[in-house]
């Protein structure tokens, strides 16, 4: 697959307020990428996957979108720039007192001028795309929780996005509904050529899909390392990142052992 860039993140430095989460954060995505954005709980990977679709303005830094800088464009511009991609959040964020085709249609209604048969007939394409073909009517609480993740990125794909961002989309799954997610994230990289961004610490997930990203650590607030997760695992210079991806059996001098611990309280 050719290395095209798609998103460059430089320089980013995150917080709330005069706490820095994550600072000095560079890496680049490049077009067609399962990139993992990685680390142990508490590290930042949710604050930095807002500040990269605009619902958290940086403390400072660069979010790019094929050569425009988000954080620098105008309101009307970035609305456009939001267009590009979908949102896969952690709880699916459907609204329980609508039917899967009205959570759907709720993009498709609100940014297009397509008519009511057009938007019956792009839901039920995209439901199918997710397994769900037939279950227009359904509402969320009628559907187990990998139907409802499921769901929810039926409608992250609604408007055709080029980037699609998911945050922690294996959390309260079992393992066989997080092995389907996994099947299906890739099967749409593959058959639609989206770039796709992951937040998560779940390793069978990140070895599964994820082909580049970026380890963040909690304790110095930055990254520690960049590229293909296999490969930090086997070759990072950094223990912390071997010992992570490694599930804790990376070997490591005392100097990289005492910088793993966490802070103390």
């Amino acid at each position: 697959m050719a290395q095209e860039p798609h998103i460059h993140v430089d320089a980013l430095t995150v917080g709330y307020g005069s706490f820095i989460v994550q600072r000095d954060l560079s890496f680049a995505i490049n077009r067609g990428d399962i990139f993992i954005i990685m680390g142990g709980s508490g590290c930042g990977k949710s604050t930095v996957m807002k500040a990269m679709i605009g619902l958290k303005r940086p403390v400072y830094g660069v979010v790019d979108f094929g050569g425009e800088s988000f954080w620098s464009a105008a309101p009307a511009r970035q609305d456009v720039l939001k267009r590009k991609f979908g949102t896969l959040f952690q709880a699916g964020a459907l609204w329980s007192s609508m039917t899967l085709a009205e959570n759907v249609a709720l993009p498709l209604r609100q940014y297009t001028d397509l008519n009511d048969a057009d938007i019956r007939e792009l839901i039920a394409y995209k439901l199918s795309l997710v397994g769900l073909a037939g279950f227009e009517d359904y509402y969320p609480s009628e559907l187990s929780g990998g139907m409802r993740k499921r769901a929810g990125l039926a409608r992250a794909m609604a408007l055709d996005p080029e980037i699609l961002f998911f945050d922690e989309p294996s959390a309260g799954l079992d393992p066989i509904s997080a092995k389907l997610l996994d099947d299906l994230i890739l099967e749409l990289r593959d058959s639609l050529g989206t770039t796709v961004v992951v937040v998560t610490h779940e390793l069978e997930s990140i070895f599964a899909i994820g082909n580049n990203g970026v380890f963040l650590d909690a304790t110095r607030k930055t990254q520690l390392a960049t590229g293909d997760p296999k490969r930090l695992r086997d070759e990072a210079t950094s223990f912390v990142v071997r010992n992570f991806l490694s599930r804790g059996t990376a070997e490591g001098d005392e100097q990289d052992l005492e910088l793993a611990r966490p802070p103390s309280p």
